[in-house]
Order: C-alpha cells, then sequence, then structure tokens
C-alpha cells in the first residue's frame, strides 16, 4: 500500500519495523468477513504487534482490543505493525495456513520482507516499491522529523508537534517511550511504530545536545 511505502530514517531501525495490512474486496471475498477480521487482530494481538487498528475506530493506543473486535464491520480495513522479521514470519504462516482468502500486504525493507515471505513459504503476488521523494525537497522538514512522522501514511502526526515532544523530552516532562505512544495515538491505521519513534527521538535528543 502506498501510503506504509515511504517509511524515513536510518536503515537499522527497520529490523524493527514491518506493516502489515488485511484487505477485502467487496462481493468477491467478503464471505464470514467480521469473523475472518476477529480472527485476525487476536493472531496480530498473540503474536505480539505493537501497534494495530481500524480507521473507522482507531488503534490499540486509542482504544481497547476488544472494542476494535466488535467494531469491524464490512467496510474495516485492519492494519498494524510488527517489531520483528519472525512476527512477520509466524504472521503469514498463520494466515497460509487459515487460508482466509484476503489480502495480506507486508511493508518494510523489500529484502527482508522477500526473506520473511520465502520462509514462509508464501510467494508474493505483486511488489511496490517506493520511488522516494520528488519535488521541492528544501521545503520539507529535516529527515530526523520526516522518520517519525512518515510512520502515519496519512500524515496525521505534525512534524511541530514531533518538535515539541523533543523538547518535553529534552527538559524532563515525558519519557521518549510515552511520547511515541501520545503520537502513535494520532495513526489510526495502526501502523505508527512507537518503539521505531521512541528511538528516533531520542536520536534526536542526542543531536541537539551535540550541536551544542
Amino acid at each position: 500500500m502506498t501510503h506504509s511505502l515511504h517509511r524515513l530514517g536510518p536503515k537499522e531501525l527497520f529490523a524493527e519495523d514491518y506493516v502489515w495490512l488485511v484487505y477485502h474486496v467487496k462481493g468477491i471475498n467478503d464471505v464470514d468477513l467480521e469473523k475472518k477480521y476477529r480472527d485476525i487482530l487476536d493472531l496480530a494481538r498473540s503474536l505480539g504487534s505493537i501497534s494495530y487498528g481500524n480507521i473507522k475506530v482507531g488503534n490499540i493506543f486509542t482504544t481497547s482490543h476488544e472494542n476494535l473486535k466488535k467494531s469491524v464491520s464490512e467496510k474495516s480495513r485492519i492494519r498494524g505493525v510488527f517489531t520483528s522479521k519472525q512476527q512477520v514470519v509466524e504472521f503469514l504462516k498463520a494466515m497460509k495456513e487459515r487460508d482466509y482468502g484476503l489480502s495480506v500486504i507486508i511493508s518494510g525493507l523489500i529484502e527482508e520482507v522477500l526473506d520473511a515471505a520465502s520462509k514462509a513459504s508464501v510467494k508474493p503476488h505483486s511488489i511496490h516499491l517506493s520511488l522516494g521523494v520528488w519535488g521541492k525537497k528544501q521545503l520539507l522538514p529535516p529527515e530526523e522529523i520526516l522518520a517519525v512522522t512518515t510512520m502515519c501514511g496519512h500524515h496525521m502526526v505534525s512534524p511541530r508537534l514531533v518538535e515539541r515532544m523533543v523538547e518535553k523530552i529534552r527538559r524532563g516532562e515525558i519519557t521518549p517511550e510515552k511520547a511515541a505512544e501520545e503520537l502513535a495515538k494520532l495513526c489510526p491505521c495502526g501502523i505508527f511504530n512507537p518503539r521505531k519513534a521512541s528511538k528516533i527521538l531520542q536520536l534526536l535528543i542526542e543531536k541537539k545536545k551535540t550541536s551544542k
């Protein structure tokens, strides 16, 4: 999905950043859809998905797991993020075994996603790649800020808010982990990765210290 393809940041942090999405097509593969989506939400939680949600309702940082399950409908799109390749492998194995007939999308570094698919004995149907950012890039925020904001593909996380969180962390008013969770609340899809965000926020703090 294009809204999950443009994540930035240090390459090493992508080892803890794998977006998962499950989609259906109305009238094609929507039989017993609500039960399937509830089962998949349970599966994602059991595998340790750090965040997940339903854009119509919110994510696990703004509502409960049970409410997310109750809220699924034929209009739902469920999405989330894993923090290890092994979680992706187990997720793909389970989805293949259960054979729900739904589209499963995994977004991350291409070589790691392909390796996970291979380990799960899954052959990708198609591959989408980001070609980067074009245009007047000088108008964009610094890449370190974009590394946080691009984790919400619908741009619900403001660069100014990221800067404000950095200042609050610097003043000791909030921890990087708590700040990352506050930012995660703004991404209703649930694909914002708070673990990765907390590490980037700490990098921003270190950068401020060394620039003085």
